[in-house]
C-alpha cells in the first residue's frame, strides 16, 4: 500500500558568511508561517564573515494541518539526492552542493547567482587561479533538473537590494512552494530588515524568471556600454562631468570595440585620482593605438595599464574604507537597524615602504635607502586596529585617504611609473617587429600585483625580464631571421613561471 501523504518540499541554501543566507532563511519560515504552512530550518554557520561557508535547510510541508492528523516530521539535515531546491548566492557555492551529491536530475531545482567571489585558493595563486565559470555552469545542467542561473548580484545592484532577496523572488517565482508571492512579501516586511530595498529586489527576482530567463547564459550577457556609462558618471558624482568629457572624447577618437574598456578604465582613474590622470592613461593609450593596425594590443594594454595605474596605496585602503556606501553595506549584511550601534574595527598591516611611499620623493627617497641597507629582504611592518565607527578612528583614516593630493609627488608614485614607462617603451618595440610578440609583452604587466614584500619582488622581476631575458629573445630571433615565434614563446613562458611562484624570474634566466 503506497502512502499518499504529501512529503516536505527540502531547500538548501548554499552561502558564505555575511552574504544574509540567514535573513533568506527566515523569510521562507516567515512566509510559510503567513501562509499556515508547517515549515523548520536548521543552520551550519561558518566560521567567520565571508570564509566560512554557511549552510541553512529548510523544510515545508505542502499542506496545511487538519485537526486530529499527525504533525509533520521534518529533517535535520539534507540527505545525498534528496534536495527539492537548493539556492546557491555564488556560482561556486552551487558547485559545492553539486560535488557533495545533493543534487539530483530528477528532482532538484538549482537557482543560483551567476557572479563569483572568489575562494581563497583562487584568491592567492599569483597567476589565473579562477576555477573556469564553464565548468561550474555545465555541471550545474547536467546534474539538476532544472537550472535557473541569472546574475543575482546585477539584479540586486540595480534594485539597490541585496543578493538573497533576487534569490528569494526567483524561488517564488518556480511556484515550487505553497507560498504565494504576498507570503514573501509580507515575511520581508516583518523583517524589518530594509524593507524598501528588498522588496525591489524580490520583484526583479521574480521578473526575470516569469519572463523566461532561466537559462544558464541568460544573465551573463553584460549589459550596453550605454548603460553602464551613466551608472559610472552617476557613482562619481561631481565628477562624472569629467568623465563624460573624456568619454565623449574617446568614442570619438577610438573604435567602438574599445569603448567599453576605455570608459571603465577613465572611471576607475578618476575616482581613483583624477580627471588629469585619466588623461596621461589615455595619452599612453593613443601612443599604443597609433602603431595597433587592430585594437587587440590596445585592449590589453589599456586594461593592464588601468589596473596599474591603480595600485593600492594606503591612500587608496583609507579611501575606500570610509566610504559611506561601505558602512551602508556591513549594515544591510548583518541586519542591522538604523537605531542600532554598528562597531566596525579595521585590521591594518602597511610596511615601512608602503608608508614612507606616500611621501614626497624628495623626502622619502633617503629614508628609502636607509631601510633597504637596514631590512634588504623584508621591510618591517606596523600593525594596527582602528575603529572606523569612533569619530578619531574615522577621522585617522579619513584623513589619510584625503592625501591623494601627494600621490604624484610620492615616491611610490615616481617608482610605479618608472617601471611603467619601461614596460610601455617595451611594448612599442616589440609590437614594431612582431604585432603577437608586442601583445605579450604588454601581458607582462599582470605579473605585477600584491602587496609589500611580494610585489617587491614581483616588480623587480618584470625589471630584470625587460632588461636581460626580453633583448635576449628578440636578438635570438632577429639573428636566426625565421621570425619571432620563439621569443612570443619565451615571454608567455616567463610570465607563466613569475606567475606561478614569485621567484620564478630565477628558472628563466636559468633557461634564457
Amino acid at each position: 500500500m503506497t502512502d499518499a501523504s504529501p512529503r516536505p518540499i527540502s531547500i538548501l541554501i548554499a552561502a558564505l558568511g555575511g552574504q544574509g543566507g540567514g535573513v533568506l532563511t527566515e523569510w521562507l519560515v516567515g512566509a510559510a508561517a503567513h501562509a499556515g504552512f508547517p515549515a523548520q530550518a536548521t543552520s551550519i554557520p561558518g566560521v567567520a564573515q565571508r570564509t566560512g561557508a554557511t549552510t541553512y535547510y529548510l523544510e515545508v510541508f505542502p499542506a496545511h494541518p487538519v485537526d486530529g492528523s499527525p504533525e509533520p516530521v521534518f529533517a535535520l539535515y539534507p540527505m545525498a539526492g534528496d534536495v527539492d531546491v537548493i539556492i546557491a548566492s555564488e556560482l561556486l557555492e552551487a558547485a559545492r552542493t553539486i560535488e557533495m551529491d545533493y543534487a539530483s536530475p530528477e528532482r532538484t531545482t538549482l537557482i543560483a547567482s551567476t557572479h563569483r567571489l572568489f575562494s581563497i585558493g583562487e584568491k592567492t595563486a599569483l597567476g589565473d587561479g579562477v576555477f573556469p565559470r564553464e565548468r561550474l555552469e555545465a555541471a550545474a545542467r547536467k546534474l539538476t533538473r532544472r537550472l535557473i542561473a541569472l546574475d543575482a548580484l546585477d539584479l540586486a545592484r540595480r534594485a539597490r537590494s541585496e543578493v538573497n532577496a533576487v534569490l528569494l523572488g526567483a524561488l517564488a517565482a518556480t511556484r515550487i512552494l505553497p507560498m504565494k508571492p504576498e507570503d514573501f512579501e509580507t515575511a520581508i516586511r516583518e523583517g524589518g530588515v530594509a524593507v524598501d530595498r528588498n522588496l525591489a529586489g524580490f520583484k526583479s527576482g521574480m521578473e526575470i524568471v516569469e519572463g523566461g530567463l532561466d537559462a544558464p547564459h541568460a544573465m551573463t550577457v553584460p549589459p550596453p556600454w550605454s548603460e553602464l556609462r551613466s551608472e559610472r558618471a552617476a557613482a562619481l558624482g561631481r565628477r562624472g562631468v569629467a568623465f563624460r568629457a573624456l568619454v565623449d572624447r574617446t568614442e570619438v577618437e577610438f573604435p567602438a570595440a574599445l569603448h567599453r574598456t576605455l570608459g571603465e578604465a577613465v572611471a576607475r582613474l578618476i575616482d581613483y585620482q583624477d580627471s588629469k590622470y585619466a588623461e596621461q592613461f589615455l595619452a599612453r593609450v593613443r601612443r599604443i593605438r597609433d602603431l595597433d593596425p587592430g585594437t587587440r594590443l590596445s585592449e590589453i594594454f589599456a586594461r593592464r595599464l588601468a589596473v596599474w595605474m591603480s595600485y593600492e596605496d594606503v591612500i587608496r585602503v583609507a579611501d575606500l574604507k570610509t566610504r559611506r556606501g561601505r558602512f551602508e553595506r556591513i549594515r544591510l549584511e548583518n541586519g542591522v537597524n538604523n537605531g542600532a550601534t554598528v562597531v566596525v574595527t579595521d585590521y591594518l598591516k602597511p610596511d615601512l615602504d608602503e608608508i614612507y611611499g606616500i611621501l614626497p620623493a624628495a623626502i622619502a627617497a633617503p629614508i628609502a635607502r636607509w631601510a633597504e641597507r637596514r631590512w634588504p629582504d623584508r621591510r618591517p611592518t606596523l600593525t594596527q586596529h582602528v575603529r572606523t565607527t569612533s569619530v578619531l578612528g574615522f577621522l585617522r583614516l579619513w584623513g589619510l585617504g584625503r592625501l591623494r593630493v601627494l600621490r604624484p609627488r610620492s615616491l611610490r608614485y615616481q617608482r610605479e611609473s618608472a617601471l611603467m614607462a619601461r614596460w610601455e617603451r617595451a611594448v612599442i618595440e616589440t609590437a614594431a617587429l612582431d604585432y603577437d610578440l608586442g601583445c605579450e609583452v604588454a601581458e607582462m604587466a599582470t605579473v605585477v600585483k600584491g602587496y609589500g614584500d611580494v610585489r617587491r619582488r614581483l616588480a623587480g622581476a618584470v625589471g630584470r625580464f625587460l632588461d636581460e631575458i626580453l633583448p635576449r629573445a628578440v636578438a635570438a630571433d632577429r639573428e636566426g631571421g625565421r621570425g619571432y615565434e620563439r621569443a612570443v614563446e619565451t615571454v608567455r613562458e616567463a610570465r607563466r613561471l613569475m606567475l606561478a611562484d614569485e621567484k620564478g624570474i630565477e628558472a628563466v634566466l636559468a633557461h634564457a
